[in-house]
């Protein structure tokens, strides 16, 4: 038997050196991996609401204009196209942000 032998309970046993050492790490870990995270949010440009809107509205025109030439090209040479009348708001939605 080994002359210095401590019974085992929770007051002799503890994580020691080792432990402490890999909890550092762990910490210094999430430490770096948060800060390039951040580095790779602050690169992504999301669009703002008004662009989506923009876009929105250009799409609709573009479909519009389709349709007015499509509608040209099957109406009779005398017969005249029907412009669509705007919306409540006009043509253009607003671009307030």
């Amino acid at each position: 038997m080994l002359p210095l032998a401590v019974p085992l309970n929770d007051d002799t046993v503890s994580p020691g050196l080792l432990g402490f050492g890999v909890f550092l790490a762990l910490v210094v870990a999430t430490v770096f991996l948060i800060r390039s995270m951040n580095k790779q949010m602050k690169k992504i440009q999301a669009p703002r609401e008004a662009d989506l809107k923009q876009q929105e509205w250009e799409r609709a025109q573009a479909a519009r204009a389709a349709a007015e030439s499509e509608g040209r090209a099957a109406a009779p040479s005398g017969g005249a196209a029907v412009r669509p009348e705007p919306g409540p708001g006009g043509d253009r939605p607003s671009g307030g942000a």
